[in-house]
């Protein structure tokens, strides 16, 4: 089973990236996605082996951002493909059958494309807008969610994203999606870690939905 929790890691380096993922498998995350942007493959597949060190410790699920090969060197959990970059099919081909691959939308169209090349979740998104990006025409917010989730159909987990808070986690998990993943929330305060569960488990996403206008 997918976790439904994960963490994105961030950092201005390797090390603070590693710094980062031993932090949030401290405080109890399930599942985290390496996330290595502009770096080169000999510093990525140095850091993966860190990071499945740590993660087996805790045994936290390791997933890597793209580097299909690097996942399958370091026996990670899976592999994370953005979008419009290598095919999910292909890729199946140069996994181990247990490992995963989960891919980015943010449209039915791209959701649909993905359930049929048979990723095993999807990340939807970006929940909001995001300052770093100029997305502002992209941003799904509540109404977005349901409406996809709602036209899918599917029983595929559906992963909430982009620039999700603690505040924002029972409206994002009440539209029907699976779980969340999380950066810059979690970078800031991993202690947030334990609440973000305790939202996600459901109780309090049942008593909001059947809370009386």
């Amino acid at each position: 089973m997918i976790p439904k929790l994960h963490y994105i890691s961030q950092g201005i380096n390797a090390q603070e990236h590693l710094n980062n993922i031993q932090a949030a498998c401290t405080s109890g995350v399930e599942l985290v996605q390496l996330r290595l942007k502009q770096f080169d493959t000999k510093t990525v597949l140095e850091t993966a082996k860190k990071a499945r060190e740590i993660t087996e410790r805790f045994q936290t699920r390791l997933m890597i951002n793209d580097f299909y090969k690097i996942a399958r060197e370091v026996k990670a959990d899976g592999v994370h493909l953005e979008q419009l970059n290598s095919c999910p099919k292909i890729v199946r081909k140069e996994l181990a059958s247990w490992q995963i691959i989960g891919s980015n939308a943010s449209t039915i169209e791209e959701c649909k494309k993905l359930i049929e090349k048979k990723v095993d979740y999807i990340e939807l998104g970006p929940f909001r807008l995001n300052n770093l990006k100029n997305n502002s025409n992209n941003a799904l917010g509540e109404k977005g969610f349901s409406t996809i989730l709602s036209a899918l159909k599917s029983n595929i987990p559906i992963i909430a994203t982009g620039g999700i808070t603690l505040n924002d986690i029972l409206d994002v998990m009440i539209t029907g999606v699976y779980g969340i993943a999380v950066s810059e929330e979690i970078t800031r305060n991993f202690n947030s870690i334990p609440k973000f569960k305790e939202v996600i488990s459901g109780e309090k996403v049942q008593e909001q939905t059947w809370k009386p206008n």
